[in-house]
């Protein structure tokens, strides 16, 4: 997926929206678990559910890690479902990942070579050589196929308690460790392939993050369960462009625990996709 082709679909979609596919077996409603891929039954039941009202997908690759073979099955199979049902939303792979060189490559390729996603979040801590790999040129597509487009998505400031201990340090010029990782690997990409993590209960802060990165698009978590404002982000975040991919993952797919789940996300997707319309229109 290229930029313009998220732009488009958000200007017709009226909804900036990620649908974080956190898929938990703890966490299902029973009527899911009798089914022969529970994981992979639950994410499809959703993905149906909300598609007409969000751009994007975010399976977290933890959850699926953690079931082993069959929980890695199960994400490529979501993967393969969103392709071929919902080509126009955008795939993020939230897997975290960054090594040196030779690794990152191995990384790229088992995600956009192997499962095809569009999107990977990435850590940058270890510098250049270790997210280059992640969006270096891909060979020229065969005559008649068009060109893909690899996203790194760099975690620049997160939402969690502890990004307080390194992220919002200060050099000795005063310039924070987040607002150094962003302006630093604006040399490595382009707002056409590179995206920033920020999380929503940073609140003005994405007026500091816009001075630095005017153009990139945003991923935003934060939103929902973990009290994030939408308003807020918009705020201080919206571009012409929108800039923003917001997600929400508990507050909709765990809407329900009964048989009613798939219906109940529906809902709340549907809600935050309303309320992103009018900031959307305001904007």
């Amino acid at each position: 997926m290229t930029r313009q082709e998220l732009i488009d679909n958000i200007r017709r979609k009226r909804s900036f929206l990620c649908v974080g596919l956190d898929t938990d077996l703890r966490k299902v409603p029973q009527c899911v678990l009798k089914e022969e891929d529970p994981i992979f039954a639950f994410n499809r039941a959703i993905i149906e559910a909300t598609a007409p009202y969000c751009v994007a997908y975010k399976p977290n690759l933890a959850f699926y890690e953690a079931e082993g073979v069959k929980g890695l099955a199960a994400f490529e199979k979501t993967v393969k479902y969103l392709k071929e049902h919902h080509p126009d939303q955008m795939i993020i792979a939230d897997a975290k990942r960054g090594d040196i060189g030779n690794t990152s490559e191995m990384y790229a390729r088992t995600f956009f070579d192997t499962y095809g996603v569009d999107a990977l979040t990435v850590a940058p801590y270890m510098g250049e050589d270790s997210v280059t790999p992640f969006i270096s040129p891909l060979p020229a597509p065969p005559l008649g196929e068009c060109s893909k487009t690899r996203w790194v998505i760099l975690l620049a400031l997160t939402s969690n308690k502890g990004s307080l201990d390194f992220q919002l340090t200060e050099d000795k010029e005063g310039e924070r460790l987040f607002e150094k990782v962003i302006r630093k690997s604006q040399q490595w990409g382009t707002p056409d392939n590179m995206m920033y993590v920020v999380g929503a209960t940073r609140g003005e802060l994405f007026t500091d993050i816009r001075r630095v990165a005017p153009e990139n698009f945003l991923l935003v978590p934060g939103v929902g369960a973990q009290g994030g404002s939408l308003e807020e982000v918009c705020k201080y975040g919206m571009t012409k462009d929108c800039g923003l991919i917001v997600n929400s993952s508990r507050a909709i797919i765990y809407a329900s625990n009964g048989e009613d789940f798939a219906q109940r996300a529906a809902e709340e997707a549907k809600k935050v996709q309303q309320q992103m319309e009018q900031l959307l229109a305001k904007a």
